[in-house]
């Protein structure tokens, strides 16, 4: 005989479902489109040039110098108008704040790998005066970092006068991170680019810019549809999926249609699966990695990894 729900289960499960459905609530507000404001903002680009000898930049152009560096032209920032000197400065005269976050080795070796691999050093570092004299950066810290690992003499800075900037940048520096999602969506975006305009080329041409194989595997699934699972998949893609170097990217893009077919056919398995376990009353949300990944006990007619890699590697490369 089932247990009666108490009232206080009851209540606990009621205040539960209306949480979900107000969190359900934010998400498709979310997820609307982004109206454009009405009033148009900011300078006009007659406005935006500034001469190196203007009073407000003089002495930080006479610092520059004196830093052992070159100021390269002056502007005015064409949201605030506040001035902004574009500079190469010695790679030692600037130091990162105090008070920003610590620095990952692992992220700035990485960082450093890939200025080296596209042969440019494009992103400036955002530069103030420092609290004791030199200068500071409160968002180049890694940058600054791989700038040192690569044995760079000189970097480039955007150097503003306003000192308070290197407490203001920290709110400002809320640039999203690159999720599993938008990385496979921007490396097959990528690689429908350069088939047009590059038909002869192959993807193992362009492993440095698609970073991984199963990026765009994933990037077509995640075309057709927005929520698949990717990340229950990814693991069991990077031990089967290779960049494939005997097709021009046309034709393997062609090919890639086929594996990410037959993924979604898995997916489907996988979901079927999951079904069966949750109405044996597995409720866990590890169910779906699981169910991709892990191998199967004797006898049972589940898909295991091994079946998976078997599945996956069906198909013509």
């Amino acid at each position: 005989m089932a247990a009666r729900k108490t009232p206080k289960k009851a209540a606990k499960k009621k205040v539960s479902k209306a949480t979900a459905r107000r969190k359900t609530v934010r998400k498709a507000a979310s997820r609307k489109a982004i109206a454009p404001r009405k009033e148009r903002r900011g300078l006009e680009a007659s406005d935006v040039k500034l001469r190196l000898d203007e009073p407000e930049l003089a002495p930080l152009v006479a610092e520059v110098e004196a830093a052992g560096g070159a100021s390269i032209g002056a502007y005015r920032e064409p949201f605030s108008g506040r001035p902004l000197l574009l500079a190469v400065l010695p790679r030692d005269a600037v130091e990162p704040t105090p008070f920003q976050r610590d620095l990952s080795p692992t992220h700035t070796k990485r960082l450093a790998a890939k200025i080296e691999e596209s042969g440019s050093f494009l992103d400036p570092l955002i530069v103030v005066r420092g609290h004791e004299g030199g200068f500071w950066t409160p968002n180049g810290r890694h940058r600054l970092a791989a700038s040192k690992v690569l044995g760079l003499r000189q970097i480039t800075c955007l150097i503003s006068p306003d000192e308070t900037l290197a407490f203001k940048i920290l709110a400002l520096n809320t640039e999203k991170a690159h999720n599993l999602k938008d990385r496979s969506l921007e490396a097959i975006r990528m690689a429908r680019a350069l088939a047009e305009r590059m038909p002869r080329s192959k993807e193992a041409d362009w492993a440095n810019e698609f970073e991984a194989s199963e990026l765009l595997t994933l990037g077509i699934l995640y075309e057709a549809d927005g929520r698949f699972a990717g990340g229950a998949y990814s693991p069991f893609l990077k031990k089967v999926d290779r960049f494939i170097d005997k097709k021009t990217l046309p034709k393997s893009l062609a090919a890639r249609e086929g594996f990410a077919s037959r993924l979604g056919e898995i997916d489907v398995r996988v979901k079927e699966v999951i079904k069966e376990l949750q109405a044996r009353g597995f409720k866990s949300p590890i169910c779906a990695t699981t169910s991709s990944r892990a191998s199967t006990p004797s006898g049972s007619t589940e898909p295991s990894a091994v079946t998976l890699r078997l599945r996956w590697n069906s198909g013509p490369r």
